[in-house]
């Protein structure tokens, strides 16, 4: 009888087609993400009277950071083998295997946030807008992709969890190497809590009207993301093998994250970030 809550699930990753061209749901959801992003960002900056044009700005270096950031974090932590060899250390670049445009199917969050901290640093260095002020709302547009983007792996059949007999266990039938039986949907789980961490964070800026002490919402964000993943990675399949190690790769990457984000915290409490919007030139 349990069997029959299990889903079969089959979706074409690919959201529509025009002619040879096709927009997966993967590149939807990033896209989408950005948008939507740029318009909470918006309010965020008129909500205390910061210029627009450093938003406009700040989301160019965001998708970049982001875009290069997760291709190399997947091509160096999950697949050094692969990539940094003299045949295809080029398809970090170009996309192209055996004659065929694959797309950056490969993107790790891991090597997204490293892209992130390195384009704000930057970002600062020409605009001279407080980091950790940036850091605080930027986090929270963050959350909301990092959902997006873990649905376009459900639809993807891609980074399934290990099998299960849970009722709301997932049999992915487009990918013969997940098997017949359920697996935790993991990108389900994960999307779900990076939606209520997003929905949590914005009520807290909403809240205090972006009145927040600079660093501090940031630090508990890294806290609490890092933890999601750390724990719901117990129920994901392992892609790189690390021999008996008790953590898989994606855990102990999330490690100095959690790490960092406590350090903030603390250091938030202290009084020794810096506060306010501007710095001086």
């Amino acid at each position: 009888m349990l069997e029959l809550l299990y889903i079969h699930w089959n979706a074409d990753p690919v959201m529509f087609h025009l002619g040879d061209f096709g927009l997966r749901w993967y590149s939807f959801g990033f896209l989408f993400a950005f948008v939507f992003g740029y318009m909470i960002l918006v309010r965020m900056f008129k909500m205390q009277k910061v210029d627009v044009k450093y938003a406009d700005s700040l989301v160019v270096y965001m998708f970049l950071a982001v875009l290069v950031g997760a291709r190399l974090g997947h091509c160096l932590f999950y697949e050094p083998g692969y990539y940094l060899t003299s045949e295809h250390w080029w398809e970090i670049i170009i996309p192209i295997s055996n004659g065929h445009f694959t797309g950056y199917q490969g993107l790790a969050s891991h090597g997204a946030a490293c892209g992130i901290l390195i384009a704000l640093w930057l970002f600062y260095k020409r605009k001279h807008i407080n980091t950790w002020w940036v850091l605080d709302r930027i986090c929270i547009i963050v959350a909301l992709g990092g959902a997006f983007i873990r649905f376009g792996n459900f639809m993807n059949s891609e980074i399934w969890g290990y099998e299960t007999t849970v009722p709301w266990g997932v049999i992915f039938e487009r990918d013969a190497s997940a098997g017949p039986n359920p697996r935790h949907p993991t990108q389900l789980y994960e999307s779900i809590c990076y939606l209520l961490l997003f929905a949590v964070s914005m009520t807290i800026f909403y809240k205090k009207k972006g009145n927040l002490h600079n660093g501090r919402l940031f630090g508990w964000w890294l806290i609490a993301l890092f933890m999601i993943r750390i724990l719901l990675e117990f129920t994901k399949v392992r892609t790189v093998d690390l021999g008996n190690s008790f953590f898989s790769m994606g855990q102990w990457l999330s490690v100095p994250f959690v790490l960092m984000g406590a350090t903030l915290v603390v250091l938030s409490y202290k009084g020794v970030l810096h506060e306010g919007i501007y710095t001086e030139k």
